[in-house]
């Protein structure tokens, strides 16, 4: 192992993989109707063209045949293309991973509780509307519980839809904050976030492309963006030793939206690290540190009172 893989290990103790439908400066597109994308009971549905595209891979693919990373991402590339979407899937890893090993949400070598936070932002009646952010949520949800076994207590759903958990920058963080708190060695996690994506002017040093990827909550006109800093320190960093999780990011600019260490795009050969990491910087100091275990304290202190 070398010196940065071993920072890497120390930094972000999970093993923590991320799909993105696009690189930093990219848009990623809504679709009218993902029967084009030929899943299963669309009728007539909008959604995410990365949502809609990585579930007709999954979907069409034979159960017994596995597929590898690199596999499923060049698949995924080749149907957006084939929609006319040049937006470039990407995966981005918290380990240095072999892409031609198989694509799998749940190893065999996990035998915990499955968890899940799926977060679909319409922004009904905002400016930027969008309409088929609900439809992915549902169409994973759907994914998890029939393909991957996940049981739909464990699987925590915030919409703009009046019916679950409005998605509030804060509930949004809340959300990340417990599953984080709930995960142990051997549990799965899977992440799934469609709405819009943005970028805000980096704040403190540590974008080369001085930028901050964002995602974009229902109330941001009030309360902001979430910048990437912030998920890398409540939902990422946090997580235990021994626990899997994979993330879905159908939104746009959301390359490095979790500010991963490693990287491989769909038009691209092999995985890249990020030799411009200060791991210093993410691993923050001890007073930073117990900043940060104060203010979830008061996260969770918010949410069950």
């Amino acid at each position: 192992m070398s010196d940065f893989d071993a920072q890497a290990a120390r930094a972000i103790p999970a093993e923590v993989h991320m799909i993105s439908g696009s690189h930093d400066t990219q848009t990623s597109a809504d679709v009218s109707n993902v029967g084009t994308f030929r899943l299963p009971d669309p009728a007539g549905r909008a959604g995410g063209a990365c949502t809609s595209a990585l579930l007709q891979v999954l979907h069409n693919k034979p159960e017994s045949q596995s597929i590898s990373w690199v596999g499923l991402l060049r698949a995924m590339r080749q149907v957006l293309l084939n929609m006319g979407f040049d937006q470039v899937p990407q995966l981005t890893s918290s380990r240095f991973i072999d892409v031609n090993k198989d694509f799998q949400i749940c190893p065999p070598t996990s035998k915990g509780t499955k968890r899940a936070v799926l977060i679909g932002i319409n922004y009904t009646g905002q400016q930027g509307q969008l309409s088929g952010c609900h439809n992915d949520v549902g169409n994973i949800f759907s994914y998890l519980k029939d393909k991957q076994g996940f049981a739909e207590s464990d699987c925590l759903v915030l919409m703009d839809d009046k019916k679950n958990h409005s998605p509030t920058k804060e509930n949004i963080m809340n959300a990340f904050a417990r599953i984080t708190q709930y995960a142990v060695a051997g549990d799965i996690v899977f992440v799934h976030y469609s709405g819009h994506g943005g970028r805000l002017r980096d704040d403190n040093g540590d974008e080369d492309d001085g930028y901050d990827e964002t995602l974009v909550p229902v109330d941001f006109q009030r309360n902001g963006q979430i910048r990437d800093d912030d998920i890398l320190k409540t939902l990422v960093r946090p997580l235990k030793a021994g626990v899997v999780m994979t993330c879905l990011m159908d939104c746009c600019h959301s390359g490095t939206v979790l500010d991963l260490p490693y990287r491989f795009t769909a038009d691209g050969d092999v995985m890249k690290r990020n030799d411009s990491i200060n791991f210093d910087n993410l691993m923050g100091s001890p007073e930073a540190a117990i900043g940060c275990l104060l203010c979830l304290y008061c996260l969770f202190e918010q949410f069950f009172n």
